[in-house]
């Protein structure tokens, strides 16, 4: 257990009831308080239109949270590389490593970007066996979601809309990485011989992860390049094992690594008491089926007001996965369960995000998780 460390990830959610300021302090907050309690990173995700979530540019809370910590990893989780250039990227890290040096990851998702060529699906070597919705030791894969509905939503196009110039095309993902990683190393040139050099971010001591959902693109992107990669079970429980298995089959040695860095990310709420636990999850398939429907995240509810929704059957299908795959108990039922995981994906990191509706039950959540952690090192 000593060499799988925790991480977090945050996407800086509102209560409700509260507000986007609050939530914003309370989110530096716990990166303070999880820095004491032993995580080795803290990311933040990038999400758009939610009257929910305030983490809607990792860099400019990642420029806030550094100032508030001193040794924890900093990092995006992901930035959706559908609407941004090559250089915006390597220019907003390189000025918070120029404040900051060796302290931040820059993690990369292709999120709203072009779609592959080719819809395929991956070669795997040894992939493992899924039998009747479990792993062989026991990790629950749900059938998977399909995404199409929610990618044809009005809400997803007016997300494109807002979020790219008129008549921009996004680059083609592959490409747009190895821009990014020119750029940083200081070898971008144009065909003719121009060359770029982006100061400061030129010589950046970034460490660079890709973020994906299967063994498709993303998956073979950061292997192709011997980059880290961080599988989503939170997002896609079920294909995580597709995805680590993916990016190893595509990984090829570089001067970062030189064998295959994966990280693997799980929903969880911790608390003293398994009742207490799921009486603190009460909201989450509320704010899921909020999420899954188009509409966008909502407010993170109490648990009385997750009660009082009335559930139809086409709402609890939305959600089922990730209900399933929400880890919520005491200290030690979480561990197992995240232990699982771990074994079933090869995960050299295992990273966190908990909501509640609570400021003190999430710290509480991530402090409870983090002592068993330590005890079974």
């Amino acid at each position: 257990m000593a060499n799988t460390p925790l991480a977090v990830l945050d996407l800086v959610p509102i209560s409700s009831g509260s507000t986007a300021p609050e939530a914003l302090r309370r989110s530096i907050d716990l990166a303070q308080q999880t820095e004491r309690f032993g995580y080795s990173r803290y990311w933040f995700a990038e999400h758009h239109l939610n009257p929910g979530v305030a983490g809607t540019s990792p860099a400019v809370v990642l420029a806030l949270t550094a100032a508030a910590t001193s040794t924890i990893r900093l990092g995006s989780g992901a930035v959706q590389l559908g609407h941004r250039t090559a250089l915006s990227t390597v220019e907003e890290f390189g000025l918070l490593d120029a404040l900051h040096p060796g302290r931040f990851d820059l993690g990369l998702g292709r999120s709203g970007g072009r779609p592959p060529a080719a819809t395929r699906e991956p070669a795997l070597v040894g992939a493992t066996a899924v039998v009747d919705g479990h792993t062989p030791n026991g990790l629950r894969i749900p059938a998977k979601f399909d995404f199409a509905p929610l990618l044809k939503s009005p809400r997803f196009a007016l997300h494109k809309k807002l979020l790219q110039l008129p008549n921009a095309e996004s680059q083609d993902y592959a490409e747009q990485i190895d821009d990014i990683l020119a750029l940083i190393a200081g070898t971008y040139a144009t065909a003719d011989g121009v060359e770029a050099h982006v100061v400061p971010g030129e010589g950046a001591d970034l460490q660079v992860w890709i973020l994906g959902s299967s063994g498709g693109t993303s998956a073979e992107v950061a292997g192709a390049n011997g980059l880290r990669f961080a599988a989503n079970y939170h997002v896609s429980p079920a294909t995580v094992v597709e995805a680590a298995e993916g990016y190893r089959a595509a990984f090829v040695p570089s001067a970062v690594l030189d064998r295959p860095y994966v990280s693997v990310s799980a929903d969880v709420v911790v608390a003293e008491e398994e009742a207490t636990a799921r009486e603190l999850a009460t909201g989450y398939g509320l704010w899921v089926r909020s999420i899954r429907s188009g509409a966008g995240a909502i407010q993170f509810p109490t648990p009385d007001e997750a009660r009082a929704h009335v559930w139809s059957d086409a709402d609890r299908t939305l959600v089922q996965d990730r209900v399933e795959t929400q880890f919520v108990g005491t200290p030690q039922q979480v561990a197992d369960q995240l232990e699982t995981l771990r074994d079933a994906t090869g995960a050299d990191e295992v990273i966190v995000t908990t909501i509640t509706h609570d400021h003190a039950d999430r710290v509480a959540s991530y402090r409870l998780l983090a002592e068993e952690w330590a005890r079974r090192a």
